[in-house]
């Protein structure tokens, strides 16, 4: 656990970057700060390793005053990732990896060892291994980085807007990652970031800074959507905020069957025509491919791109993703998949508005699904699509 406890920074000339900040990090969870450029992020985050030194308050460890402690010893003993990943460019990937746990005297061979399974941990070919940063991408720059900072199996760990410095699909399958690997390791986590949506996606715990350092709120991902302490907070979180509250619910949702023809050895098999403009293109298997215009299926091959939309929506996913799926896809029907990807139906964005209407009514007024009169529009039972 990480303890802040009435901590100020003050730099000369009289400019208070942090003003009596008192926060919790709990043991084995991510903690987000975030908020607008000058509001002490970075400062925070610098005076938990003493890169930066407070001018007031305590900071402890599990209990462990880090102002009594070297500082040299308490930065090799907490992960460290910043924007770019911050690699030495003369060092190979696997020696950057390495850099920690040998600075800590530990066998040569080993530290090497371990720094490809890590590269292998974080989704990066350890063959990779002997070129140097400047030949890997931003992302892959990235994940080493983050390999770097687990090196020593550290139980706690500082990230400066880790993912900033890559382009937004780059970014959001680092964020996954990163989300996979804490599902696995259970750090301690402070992380840094300017990205509402980012820490709404990766907090456990969001600490809302405003300008000077003062906390403004700290709260759950759901409970600073749904309830920010004040104008603040509510015009930080942006306008959409109570559409990405609905990531946090989970409902079932009316499912319709979908008529669909199978992409096989390059081209469509059946393509029979019909009203309906759209027709959903599946593989083999039943996983989507993505929707066709109907009067082109005879000419589609496994070279076009399809429409699939922006989402695919799991039949156990959020509200949100459901809804998301409806709205973002060509033919105004979100695709729904099982945990294996195989197509279960499809959904409608007014059912889905119909359901979010049902979660705010009494609970002894509420209809269920199935008996709300806005099911199937096409005769099908709406919870189990055949």
């Amino acid at each position: 656990m990480i303890r802040l406890d009435r901590v100020t920074k003050q730099f000369p000339g009289g400019t208070t970057a942090v003003d009596d900040l008192s926060l919790t990090a709990p043991t084995g969870k991510i903690t987000v700060l975030v908020g607008p450029s000058g509001c002490g992020k970075t400062t925070t985050l610098r005076m938990i390793n003493r890169m930066i030194e407070p001018t007031s308050g305590t900071i402890t460890i599990d209990d462990q005053d880090v102002s009594a402690l070297d500082a040299a010893e308490l930065r090799r003993g907490i992960g460290y990732v910043i924007q770019h990943g911050g690699l030495f460019p003369h060092r190979t990937v696997e020696r950057n990896v390495a850099s920690v746990p040998l600075l800590l005297g530990h066998d040569k061979k080993k530290s090497i060892a371990r720094a490809r399974e890590l590269l292998e941990l974080v989704g990066i070919d350890p063959g990779l291994g002997r070129r140097y940063p400047s030949q890997l991408s931003g992302g892959q720059q990235q994940r080493v980085g983050v390999a770097r900072a687990l090196a020593a199996d550290p139980p706690v760990m500082l990230m400066d807007e880790p993912f900033s410095a890559v382009d937004p699909v780059v970014r959001e399958q680092l964020q996954d990652e990163f989300l996979r690997l804490q599902g696995e390791l259970g750090k301690t986590i402070v992380l840094v970031t300017h990205d509402i949506d980012e820490a709404i996606k990766l907090g456990d715990h969001i600490a809302v800074l405003a300008v000077g350092g003062r906390l403004a709120q700290v709260a759950s991902p759901h409970q600073l959507l749904t309830h920010p302490a004040d104008t603040f907070v509510a015009d930080f979180l942006g306008k959409d905020r109570g559409y990405r509250a609905l990531g946090f619910d989970g409902a079932e949702v009316p499912l319709h069957h979908e008529s669909t023809v199978v992409l096989r050895d390059g081209a469509i098999t059946d393509p029979a025509p019909h009203d309906d403009p759209w027709t959903l293109v599946v593989d083999e298997s039943g996983h989507p491919l993505g929707w066709a215009s109907t009067d082109r299926l005879g000419q589609i091959t496994a070279s076009d791109e399809l429409a699939l939309g922006g989402t695919l929506a799991r039949r156990d996913g959020s509200l949100r993703s459901a809804l998301d799926a409806a709205l973002s896809s060509p033919s105004r029907r979100g695709v729904v998949v099982d945990d294996s990807g195989t197509l279960v139906g499809t959904c409608r964005a007014h059912q889905v508005l119909s359901v979010i209407e049902e979660q705010e009514r009494p609970e002894e007024e509420r209809v269920p699904a199935h008996e709300g009169g806005e099911g199937g529009d096409d005769g099908l039972d709406p919870r189990a699509p055949r």
